[in-house]
């Protein structure tokens, strides 16, 4: 038999039960990776493409994946097309009998996955869970009558006592990673900086090697809040996001960490945060493309609209708030923003600029090398009141965010969030110029040169 493994994302090696499946199956694997779909463009209009940054941390992991396969006598495949319009030629000129690829949450996946299985009727189709902790037959309840909030569904598994799917290698070969290998080691020691966050899955095992020998996860649930410093949080996200590492692989490390040092808050909230992004992934699956929906859950949608100078404001860093600009700043500049900052960013969107939340949704998708469809679009939503937010819309206030988690101006200072001030319109009501302000931060956070 000729298999296809179509590698979205899990591009990594070790513990990808994609590849197991389809090299236990199969006489010969072809490997494919579409860049197309890697790097699809947010569909709301106005919108640019995929941030360098983004596109950096992709052709990272793609690079990795390529030379992991040729190590072990593989080669991979890399199509700058998309799937629906290149898969049906692979199919037929490698004359392939099965297509393997991993289980994904968004609608449009699902659905073109749907639309091959449907076409080819000659081809076997697997879909395989290589990205969530859980298989969608062991969970305590089908996904279309899943909890529709987060407690509920992790009391439910908690109750249930169901455990993660075991770790499984990569066929044929009998370690993935041959962390002994001389070519191996030197990689993942060069790729071991602290601020230099580089794709693939070498440098997620590096990071997530470095984590677990550290003291950060004993006090993981007191830092996650933080604005800046690189031990604050696990930064796990950016390489479960294009499936460069495991859920499986971080929860293995964490109970092995927990046997050493013992538990406590803190790591247990590392394992609750992987239960987060589990709930996420099913509740994409169960609400498909009301996901994108402005109103998304709701029978009506928030009062909220489009204008083009504030939203504009918003993304260059230009608000009236120190804050908002300087998380701005450093989300244009990495890629990457802490969760706290996150929240401040969506709350100020949604709540002071009055915007339609899809364009900060479409936005964090254009920029951030940790992007997920399930996790970014559901926590939009949720801070929206439109998804899984029992409460309804949140709003965070903005002065007391920056008193709590900037008293001192530093993070404001460093990425420059008082350097351009701007007030929210340039024109009023009557249509008659607005002369910009300095505000108070001017005094606070230094001048504004």
């Amino acid at each position: 038999m000729r298999a296809l493994v179509w590698f979205s994302q899990d591009l990594r090696v070790f513990d990808n039960p994609t590849l197991n499946k389809a090299h236990s199956a199969a006489d010969s694997v072809l490997h494919v990776a579409f860049l197309g779909d890697l790097l699809r463009p947010s569909s709301m209009p106005g919108l640019k493409g995929v941030s360098s940054n983004r596109k950096q941390f992709l052709y990272d992991a793609i690079a990795s994946l390529k030379a992991q396969l040729e190590l072990n006598g593989h080669s991979l495949l890399v199509i700058n097309g998309r799937a629906c319009d290149e898969l049906g030629g692979l199919i037929a000129n490698y004359s392939i009998d099965a297509v393997f690829a991993a289980q994904q949450a968004a609608f449009d996946e699902t659905q073109l996955w749907a639309f091959f299985d449907k076409a080819y009727k000659q081809v076997n189709f697997h879909l395989v869970s290589s990205n969530t902790l859980f298989e969608e037959q062991t969970l305590p309840f089908s996904v279309a009558e899943m909890p529709k909030q987060f407690t509920p569904f992790r009391k439910k598994l908690e109750l249930s006592k169901i455990l993660p799917r075991e770790q499984k290698r990569a066929i044929p070969w009998s370690d993935a990673i041959n962390f002994q290998d001389p070519r191996i080691a030197t990689q993942i020691n060069s790729l071991a900086t602290p601020n230099r966050l580089s794709g693939g899955e070498l440098a997620a095992v590096a990071h997530l090697n470095a984590y677990f020998n550290s003291k950060a996860p004993q006090t993981y649930k007191k830092t996650r809040n933080a604005l800046q410093g690189f031990d604050s949080s696990t930064k796990f996200s950016p390489w479960l996001a294009q499936g460069s590492l495991s859920a499986i692989s971080i929860v293995d490390a964490l109970r092995e960490y927990e046997r050493k040092h013992g538990a406590n808050e803190s790591t247990y909230w590392i394992f609750f945060e992987l239960l987060w992004r589990e709930f996420f992934f099913w509740s994409a699956r169960q609400t498909g493309e009301k996901l994108f929906w402005k109103k998304g859950r709701r029978a009506t949608a928030p009062l909220t609209s489009f204008y083009p100078e504030r939203f504009q404001a918003w993304v260059n860093g230009s608000t009236p708030w120190p804050l908002v600009n300087a998380c701005m700043n450093e989300l244009a500049e990495t890629g990457f923003l802490s969760n706290r900052g996150r929240q401040v960013v969506a709350s100020c969107l949604v709540n002071e600029l009055q915007l339609d939340w899809r364009y900060g949704a479409a936005y964090f998708e254009q920029q951030l090398i940790d992007y997920d469809a399930a996790s970014n679009w559901g926590n939009w939503q949720y801070l929206a009141g439109i998804g899984a937010d029992p409460r309804g819309q949140r709003q965070f206030n903005i002065q007391k965010q920056t008193d709590m988690y900037d008293p001192s101006g530093e993070y404001i200072r460093l990425w420059h969030g008082a350097d351009s001030l701007q007030n929210v319109d340039s024109r009023d009501a009557a249509d008659w110029p607005i002369l910009p302000t300095k505000l108070d931060a001017v005094t606070r956070f230094g001048p504004l040169e």
